[in-house]
Order: C-alpha cells, then sequence, then structure tokens
C-alpha cells in the first residue's frame, strides 16, 4: 500500500469513527449508525449461550435437549447434533431432526438429519459464511420440539450516511475482462527521424546564423548563409525539419568543417524503448497496447510498434519499441519508464474489483451489502490483474458488494468482535 492510500484511509476511517461516536450511546439499536440489535444479540449469545459436552450449542426443552455443533476437521463443514434425555446420549435414530438456516437476503438453506454412530448427521454442507439465523425441529417420543437463534460471523450493520461519509462504495459483482500482462522497463528514446543535422553543402565562411540553442525552428525556414570558398558565391541552409536547436557548433566567420552547424530535435514524437527477456518476449507481439508510466506515475498509452528481430548477446533481452506522442513536451528523450503490456484479454463470466479484496480469517473476502447489513463472503479466486480478479465461487452474479472503502468494513467488524463460534 502507497503512502497516500494509507493516509487516504486512515482519513477515510477517522470520517466513519465521526460520524458513528454520536450514534454510539443511543439505547436504540436500529438508529441509524448504530449496531443492530440482532447482531449485538448474536455476539452475546455466542458469549453467553450453554455447551453441551462437545462444546457445541446446547438446547434445552424440558428433559430433552440437543447440542449443535459445526464439524469441519478434515471435511467440508456439515452439522453433527447429538441428542440427550436428561442429560445422557440418547440414540439418534429415536429423533427426527431439521433445520432452517436463514441467511443475509433471506435465502434460506434447508437440512435434513439421518442417524449415524451416536450423532445425527446434516445432508449437506454448511457453506461460508457460517452466519444466519438457524431455527431447529426435533421430534422424539411424539413430541415437537422448537428452537431458534442467531448466529452471526463477519457481519455488521452501518447506516447509509456513515457508511457514505467513510468513503464505502459499493456495485454489482459481474463479468470483466481479465488481462494478461507483462511488466517491462525502458527508457524515452528520440526515433532517427526526429534528429536531423544541419550541414554545409559546400565549403565556405559563415556569413549568418539566425538560431541559438533552445530556439524552435520550422522546417524550411533559413538557418545558415554561407560564401562557398570555390566560387564566392552565398548560398542558404533550410531546417530539414520542425524542432528545437539542441547544438550550435559554429560562429558567424568560421568555415565550414566537419562537425554539423547545427543539430534539431523533434521531440513531439517520441518512442519508449523497452526490454524483454525471452520468457516474456516470446509473449510479445506488435500491436498489443502497453501502458509507460515514468517515476512520477505519469501514464501514457501506447501500442508496441516494432519488435526487433534479433536479441542481445549479452543479455538475451529482446527490444520492443512503442510509439509516444509528446504534444506538449512533457516526455524527454532519457526518461527511465517502466511499462506494461497487455498480452492476452479474456472475458470471465464474473469478477470483482481487485481492491476490493480483504482477509477474514483464512479467507480472501469480500463484504456483501444487503440494505445497511454488510456480510463476508468467502471466495474463490482465478485469475488476477492488478484492476480485476476472477471469482470462481462465493459470490452470487449481481450480489451487491463493497468495491471500495472495504477496509472500514473490516475494521468495524473486527471492533464488534464478529467470531467464528457455534
Amino acid at each position: 500500500m502507497t503512502m497516500q492510500r494509507f493516509v487516504a484511509g486512515v482519513r477515510q476511517l477517522a470520517a466513519l469513527a465521526l460520524v458513528l461516536l454520536p450514534l454510539a450511546g443511543c439505547d436504540d439499536a436500529t438508529k441509524p449508525g448504530a449496531k443492530g440489535a440482532a447482531e449485538k444479540a448474536a455476539k452475546g449469545a455466542a458469549d453467553e449461550y450453554e455447551r453441551g459436552p462437545k462444546r457445541g450449542r446446547l438446547l434445552r426443552s424440558g428433559d430433552f435437549s440437543v447440542e449443535v455443533t459445526i464439524f469441519e476437521e478434515g471435511a467440508d463443514p456439515e452439522f453433527h447434533v447429538y441428542p440427550y434425555l436428561v442429560g445422557k446420549a440418547l440414540n439418534p435414530r429415536d429423533v427426527e431432526l431439521t433445520m432452517k438456516l436463514t441467511r443475509l437476503g433471506n435465502k434460506i438453506d434447508t437440512f435434513k438429519f439421518e442417524p449415524k454412530d451416536d450423532y445425527l448427521r446434516g445432508d449437506g454442507i454448511v457453506r461460508e459464511p457460517h452466519s444466519f439465523d438457524v431455527a431447529v425441529e426435533a421430534r422424539y417420543g411424539g413430541k415437537q420440539h422448537t428452537w431458534s437463534y442467531a448466529s452471526y460471523e463477519g457481519r455488521t450493520t452501518i447506516a447509509a450516511e456513515a457508511a457514505e461519509a467513510g468513503g464505502v462504495k459499493t456495485e454489482p459483482a459481474g463479468p470483466a475482462s481479465i488481462d494478461e500482462t507483462v511488466d517491462v522497463a525502458g527508457r524515452i528514446t528520440l526515433p532517427p527521424r526526429g534528429r536531423a543535422e544541419v550541414r554545409a553543402r559546400y565549403p565556405g565562411r559563415i556569413l549568418t546564423l539566425t538560431k541559438a540553442v533552445g530556439e524552435r525552428v520550422k522546417q524550411g525556414e533559413t538557418l545558415v548563409t554561407i560564401e562557398a570558398s570555390d566560387s564566392l558565391k552565398t548560398y542558404q541552409i533550410a531546417a530539414p525539419i520542425s524542432g528545437v536547436v539542441v547544438e550550435e557548433n559554429a560562429n558567424v566567420g568560421d568555415v565550414t568543417g566537419t562537425q554539423p552547424i547545427y543539430v534539431i530535435t523533434d521531440s513531439s514524437k517520441l518512442q519508449a524503448t523497452f526490454f524483454a527477456f525471452p520468457r516474456d518476449a516470446e509473449k510479445l507481439r506488435v500491436g498489443q497496447p502497453v501502458d509507460f508510466r515514468d517515476l512520477t506515475g505519469r501514464r501514457v498509452a501506447s501500442k508496441i510498434a516494432t519488435l526487433l528481430p534479433s536479441a542481445d548477446a549479452n543479455t538475451q533481452t529482446v527490444t520492443a519499441i512503442a510509439d509516444i506522442t509528446n504534444e506538449d513536451g512533457s516526455w524527454r528523450p532519457g526518461m527511465a519508464v517502466e511499462g506494461t503490456v497487455t498480452v492476452a484479454s479474456t472475458e470471465v463470466p464474473l469478477a470483482v474489483r481487485t481492491g476490493a479484496l480483504q482477509r477474514f480469517r483464512d479467507f480472501t473476502v469480500v463484504y456483501a451489502q444487503v440494505g445497511t447489513t454488510y456480510e463476508v463472503r468467502m471466495l474463490k479466486l482465478g485469475r488476477r490483474t492488478p484492476e480485476w480478479t476472477e471469482v470462481l465461487g462465493g459470490l452470487e452474479p449481481g450480489e451487491v458488494y463493497v468495491s471500495d472503502g472495504a477496509f472500514l468494513i473490516r475494521a468495524d467488524i473486527e471492533k464488534s468482535g464478529a467470531s467464528h463460534d457455534h
């Protein structure tokens, strides 16, 4: 993270804190900016609910009880429920049990259970995040027992005005173009056509010089008047190109010699000459787009115009050249540049912005938004570029996620102590 982004992040976090602070003392948890009552209740419940012998959540109904656990050791997460009567283990074949999980956005996962060993085993994977409202129904000895409770993780509620003040932005997940790129380095160079030497056609004495170093000239403008030594006739030399005088190697009265009188350069059109190592050079093609940036971060877009057919004998690098328009004169020959060449582009059906990715436990996540509630989405990821990352699982197309300011949501969740507890 650059220092600028870090400072911007601190400022955004401070802005969010200032909006939330006056609301933190509200007794009504449903007021804008306060934590939702359900999230608070779920956290409190995680700290206070009764645990059974397996360290799971113990649900009681008279003498009958069930202990709900999620088994995750070396397998996909699944429910294991242990039944008890007066605290003693029951035969799971004597109990019928179903469970419904209502997730954020009112999506419902339903589980049926079958007996196995000393517990009832759920018939599906408990997908991440393990954050839901739970409804349990059990039948034993001809009696029906029901329980409900909230079990949240990675979830928080932030009022819309607080999120806006903190710089939180959202967008729906959808298709994107994932580019394969190659990074290169090189320098700004002057193309051969951008340099011209002004020389005498016939030896003689220089009578006039019309320009000095640093002055601009136009093509066809008279630069030198010379008296030829053999005929004593005068002739004039015009500027072969438009540009700027960068060298003046003679004075009035001098006799012309081997050195050019003037050297003119035209930097309105420059080149970026860069060098690619063999493993990257084989991917390069004429016409591929390349984005250059100088040491200050200024950028310019171009395309590969030329790939030289030979490699450097010492470094084995291949030289590639891209043209750069420089009408404002801000790019100068000799400047070091870094470039990114797009060598391939693939359309993927689902992607998120790379800057939205955050860490949560051992997962890479984004934060989905439903109303004023935000919740983690554990992602299975594919190809990645600085702008986009392909999503292979964990997020639905069209699902709204936090695309900018996600670290603020993460900080609020961590502050609230959202846990992975069942």
